[in-house]
């Protein structure tokens, strides 16, 4: 009798990033893993910690943190460090804009997201990190789609498309001269369809703000931003509550929501489904800055 071993999609996805996290862990020295509390670095995280259980994890985890998350991400976040008894490392904006490093913008549009580039790099270097792993998908953005699983940064932690490495039958290149360091992206073949159906799956627990909830909203360039301590409504903007859910979670200031009644991982699945319009393109006013938004900051060394 013949047996036969096939793997389902979820699963083959998941054994790949399995297989590349692994790698990382034996060949670089100080890896890091990104964890911003959203449902791509939770994924990632859960992942990770499958790979080395039931062994903790060997590397920490870092948050870019911008002062102005909505509090639902932070309390979550802890958490969720506290119950897998991670180490933690914040990397504050605020300490950059403290130390006169960055300067933070002013008005009522003013978002504090690009300045995370700074506070990344300054963070990797401090930690002389060799490797940081993050949690960008491929069907996010053009600019990401362009990425290596294994994307080389530079001295200064910048990228150049023109300059990666190719990866054939899966063999990663992590080679890297003292300063230069790799960004590792395990879920770069994942879809936001894929990911709902492993959080389904998995039931792999999320923050609240994914699922359908009431809220103090207000439109902008026909966008829905939350009400929080860190917005300033412009002249005509009126602030009402709606039920809404976030696609993607970040900065408050540049983060949207869409109304939605989907209050389950089993529910978000066939909205995500029936959805034609990408969760960046729905829900982050920074990628509406020009055409090549993100890969502009990408080259400066953004995630």
């Amino acid at each position: 009798m013949t047996v036969t071993y096939e793997l389902s999609h979820l699963r083959a996805l998941e054994a790949e990033a399995v297989h590349i996290i692994r790698e990382v862990a034996a060949t670089f020295e100080r890896p890091v893993l990104l964890f911003s509390g959203g449902k791509d670095s939770v994924v990632m995280l859960h992942v990770a910690a499958k790979a080395f259980w039931p062994a903790p994890l060997p590397f920490p985890v870092m948050h870019v943190d911008t002062g102005h998350n909505l509090d639902e991400v932070i309390e979550f976040r802890d958490r969720i460090v506290e119950r897998m008894g991670l180490r933690l490392i914040v990397a504050s904006v605020q300490d950059d804009i403290d130390a006169g490093r960055v300067v933070e913008d002013e008005g009522p549009r003013a978002s504090r997201n690009r300045l995370q580039t700074n506070t990344l790099l300054r963070a990797i270097n401090e930690g002389r990190f060799d490797a940081v792993f993050g949690g960008a998908r491929r069907d996010e953005e053009k600019a990401r789609a362009k990425e290596r699983v294994f994307s080389f940064r530079d001295g200064f932690g910048q990228w150049d498309p023109r300059r990666q490495r190719p990866e054939l039958w899966n063999l990663y290149n992590g080679a890297h001269k003292r300063g230069e360091h790799i960004r590792v992206f395990p879920l770069s073949n994942w879809t936001e369809l894929d990911i709902w159906q492993y959080i389904l799956e998995e039931q792999v627990e999320l923050s609240s703000l994914y699922y359908a909830h009431r809220r103090e909203v207000f439109e902008r360039d026909g966008m829905l931003l939350s009400m929080s301590r860190f917005v300033t409504l412009m002249e005509g903007e009126e602030p009402f509550e709606a039920t809404v859910r976030f696609r993607t979670i970040g900065d408050a200031t540049c983060t949207g929501c869409v109304e939605s009644l989907a209050a389950s991982a089993e529910e978000v699945v066939t909205e995500v489904a029936a959805s034609r319009l990408t969760e960046r393109g729905a829900t982050r006013a920074d990628d509406r800055i020009s055409e090549a938004g993100m890969e502009d900051r990408k080259k400066e060394g953004y995630f």
